[in-house]
């Protein structure tokens, strides 16, 4: 499996939706697999980690989001989902989980509630390593025009997660932690050796 090819050809016909999504998870990908090393996981969980950064948000393909030229009838927030639906039916069964469960830090069944979000009512919070370290990458990057190239601070990423809860960011600076990142420079948070 070729993760780019099969990314691609859920983007036939929509050449800058699939630049957008291929530039950040390419961005994604590199600072996971940095990540995964640092954390000591073996060779094999990288290559997995590197594919399913890739293809993390495929399911963007699908959805309204005019701003990364994709013009599908779901909402956003169901991208996860779709990605998840897509990559089963492509065989891939844990890639699958890692589109649906990398959305911020993950989505609880009381945040689906909580929010009235138009998702199937299931626990879609990272459970492996694996899933989180690619959840965690996804965190530094947008997909926003203007910011595509540029990798968020750790009180960057604070600040958008703290819009969700207090709860949110306690789990991300327990991943900091988990997956030793030096981020006591208020700049770039980086895998420490």
């Amino acid at each position: 499996m070729e993760p780019v090819a099969l990314l691609k050809k859920y983007f036939e016909g929509n050449d800058p939706g699939f630049e957008i999504v291929c530039r950040h998870s390419r961005m994604v990908a590199d600072k996971a697999v940095a990540i995964a090393k640092v954390s000591g996981l073996p060779e094999l969980d990288l290559r997995f980690i590197h594919e399913a950064a890739l293809l993390h948000d495929i399911g963007v393909s699908r959805v309204w989001a005019p701003k990364l030229n994709c013009f599908g009838a779901a909402p956003y927030i169901r991208h996860g989902v779709i990605g998840r639906e897509i990559l089963e039916s492509e065989g891939l069964p844990l890639h699958a989980m890692v589109c649906e469960r990398h959305i911020g830090v993950g989505l609880t069944a009381n945040d689906i509630t909580s929010q009235n979000l138009r998702l199937p009512m299931r626990e879609m919070a990272p459970v492996t390593d694996c899933e989180r370290i690619v959840a965690l990458a996804d965190l530094f990057y947008s997909k926003k025009g203007g910011e595509l190239d540029r990798e968020k601070t750790t009180d960057q990423v604070r600040g958008d997660l703290l819009k969700f809860g207090r709860e949110k960011v306690l789990i991300f600076e327990s991943w900091l932690i988990d997956f030793r990142l030096d981020c006591r420079d208020p700049g770039v948070c980086a895998p420490t050796p």
